[in-house]
């Protein structure tokens, strides 16, 4: 089979075969955060309905930071997912270069380039 490369405007070169694998990696981690907040919530009720008076408040907040941490990823994970159906994935948001599939393969929700995600890290 050939392997086809889909490229655009962009200058971004991804094969039909790197999309579809990126693709489902992140249906993979859409449904992991799925269940991941549906366990967070189920903990969360099933601790507060048995002993809320022994409940750690470390234990909360390590559930809050869990819980908010999954659905950020959730949220990039879909925007990626977003992102394909209009033809931009694998374009960084600010130099507007192509991100590469090395790096979309570590992090298939990457919206930027290895540069720019350097930058934006640095000026934090």
């Amino acid at each position: 089979m050939v392997n086809q490369q889909t490229t655009d405007d962009r200058g971004s070169n991804l094969s039909t075969e790197d999309l579809a694998a990126l693709r489902e990696n992140l249906y993979e981690q859409r449904l992991f955060r799925q269940e991941q907040l549906r366990q967070l919530s189920a903990a969360a009720t099933t601790r507060a309905a048995v002993s809320p008076e022994r409940r750690a408040a470390s234990q909360t907040e390590v559930r809050v930071t869990l819980a908010a941490s999954a659905r950020m990823v959730l949220a990039d994970v879909e925007a990626a997912l977003t992102r394909m159906d209009q033809n931009t994935y694998g374009t960084c948001h600010l130099c507007r270069g192509p991100v590469a599939l090395v790096r979309l393969m570590i992090v298939p929700q990457a919206r930027y380039c290895a540069r720019c995600q350097q930058v934006l890290e640095a000026g934090r």
